[in-house]
């Protein structure tokens, strides 16, 4: 265990941070087949990497939507890359794999350091308040937005190696259907990398271990190659202490994914059932049974956090009843503290030279897998259409009962709930969204205030056509209004297309997609960008037959529209 006191890594962080904020270019990675590859040279690139995020866990939980940001962004922490990267150079770290980025922070500098050591970033899109959620599942221009604001503050850098579009958003049966949001989000973001004008980048998913891992890997590669991933991260930890390439099924899961088109790489891995761990596995990883098929992988965490099991320290450290998923701790003066895990991965990860073909003479021979078939999947290959803010202010401009300004939370789900209720009658149709059947209202990529409009004026259409003795049908409890219809002569295909009821197919959509402000600037490592985003997450349409339930908010089920299609592979 090394203890760097906190007048010796101040002084090394302050020195390696003046030597290192001068960026370097690096060999951006790029894609042929299911391999990575330098683009300069053509060596194969293999990930060794950690995730690195100080309080955040990125198992799972960047599937949840509202309230709060939750998190600190490590790459606007330049006095932290500065102690932490040295260590993380004696890990032989090439990769770091970040999950929630404040793009409106300057990361020039960490980025900049992390590009001397020879460092690649893989970044996850979303954030523990926009993102999408496998129970609640969508795909909106809040959460375009916050994807593309993420994209657009790290594509200028050279040693930026990709993003995920999700993490372990399906994990069961029964919410696979939220797999057709996540495929959207990354069509999408495939798309606006091509039409920024950004150098090539991949996009990709990363996947939990679980039975649903195969239908997952092949519903997410399967398809147009405009909506396809292009790389699978796995979240694995069957490997725990003294096992073998067997017992700790990676072999299996090696065949299973060795006819994969896309490049294959462990997104999280590091079992702690047993203490300290060993990192037997990674020899196996970088292996000739396994460098074939995987692309190296990434070990979680580089942080020791409180966790289910507690905070390690070094007095109780392989306690009985305690975990650890950490290879360094930072105490409150700062100061690092590599663990027993630190020592042990060093040591492992020093005995492994994995190689490969070189990308000249590599010579792909895989095709995408079929969409999956079985009972058991629920996610339809038809896709929510790309989040558009032009089609939503459309709609808007064309209402006259709308939702009153600075609505909370909670009287959205409230109105949600009465409006959207089948015995209501059918006023919710245009937005909601349903990833089993595979259609989706034309208005369900908008926020919950403009859907909420929406709905607030199919209801007041009926009333006022049907019910003469309801005198005020834009009212709801004071949270409703009457406007004055003004649509520009741009919205009439939009309107019309869409139709009375928000149910149809709109083929003709204004270019203006989401909501995003970010704009990337710079060239190369050195490049430094700023966006905005939206977090504030009310209500909003979700999946379910026959109703929608987005926490206590259910919505009625209907719609039909077909998903618009973005582009943009990462290819040699």
């Amino acid at each position: 265990m090394k203890n760097f006191g906190f007048a010796s890594t101040a002084i090394a962080a302050a020195s390696w941070l003046a030597a290192s904020t001068v960026a370097q270019q690096v060999d951006p990675i790029v894609i042929k087949g299911s391999k990575f590859f330098y683009k300069t040279n053509g060596t194969e690139f293999f990930i060794k990497g950690v995730a690195y995020q100080q309080d955040f866990t990125g198992n799972g939980s960047t599937t949840t939507t509202g309230g709060g940001t939750g998190y600190t962004d490590p790459l606007a922490n330049a006095t932290g890359c500065a102690r932490d990267i040295p260590l993380m150079q004696e890990l032989q770290t090439n990769t770091i794999r970040v999950y929630a980025l404040d793009p409106t922070k300057d990361h020039s500098e960490c980025m900049s350091m992390l590009a001397n050591a020879g460092i690649y970033v893989i970044s996850d899109l979303g954030d523990p308040a926009t993102s999408i959620n496998r129970d609640t599942p969508e795909w909106n221009t809040d959460i375009y937005s916050r994807y593309t604001s993420v994209v657009d503050a790290l594509a200028n850098y050279t040693n930026t190696l990709g993003f995920f579009a999700g993490n372990e958003v399906s994990n069961a049966p029964n919410n696979t259907a939220a797999s057709a949001f996540v495929k959207a989000a990354v069509r999408d973001m495939k798309a606006y990398i091509v039409s920024k004008n950004y150098r090539s980048i991949g996009v990709g998913y990363a996947s939990d271990d679980d039975d649903t891992r195969v239908e997952l890997a092949d519903y997410f590669n399967c398809g147009p190659a405009v909506d396809a991933i292009d790389f699978w991260g796995y979240n694995i930890y069957s490997w725990c202490g003294d096992s073998d390439y067997v017992t700790s099924d990676y072999q299996a899961r090696t065949e299973e994914f060795s006819t994969y088109n896309v490049p294959a790489f462990f997104a999280e891995y590091g079992c702690n059932k047993a203490q300290p761990r060993l990192f037997q596995e990674t020899l196996a990883l970088y292996g000739t049974n396994m460098t074939p098929v995987w692309s190296g992988g990434i070990v979680y965490m580089y942080f020791q956090e409180a966790n289910d099991f507690g905070k390690l320290t070094e007095s109780n450290q392989g306690d009985a009843g305690l975990s650890q998923t950490g290879l360094v701790t930072i105490g409150d003066d700062d100061k690092a503290t590599t663990l027993k895990d630190f020592d042990n991965l060093s040591t492992q990860i020093a005995k492994v030279s994995p190689s490969g073909p070189n990308s000249a003479s590599y010579s792909p021979t895989n095709s995408p897998q079929a969409c999956p078939t079985t009972s058991t999947w629920q996610a339809a290959t038809a896709l929510p259409p790309t989040p558009n803010e032009a089609v939503c202010a459309c709609m808007i401009s064309n209402l006259t009962c709308v939702a009153k300004a600075g609505l909370s939370d909670n009287d959205i789900e409230t109105q949600f709930n009465y409006i959207c209720d089948p015995a209501q009658g059918n006023y919710c149709g245009g937005v909601t969204g349903n990833g089993s059947t595979g259609v989706y209202g034309a208005f369900s990529i908008c926020n919950s205030t403009e859907q909420l409009s929406f709905a607030f004026n199919q209801y007041y259409l009926n009333q006022t056509a049907t019910n003469t003795q309801n005198t005020n049908p834009c009212n709801f409890n004071g949270n409703a209004q009457k406007v004055s219809p003004k649509p520009a002569s741009s919205c009439k295909a939009v309107i019309s297309q869409a139709g009375a009821g928000g149910t149809g197919s709109i083929t003709s959509a204004p270019t203006a997609t989401g909501s995003s402000t970010g704009s990337g600037s710079g060239s190369g490592s050195g490049g430094s960008s700023s966006g905005t985003s939206s977090t504030s997450k009310a209500a909003a349409v979700v999946l379910g037959v026959p109703a929608f339930d987005f926490g206590i908010l259910k919505l009625a089920a209907y719609v039909t529209v077909a998903a618009l299609a973005g582009a943009g592979m990462v290819v040699l």
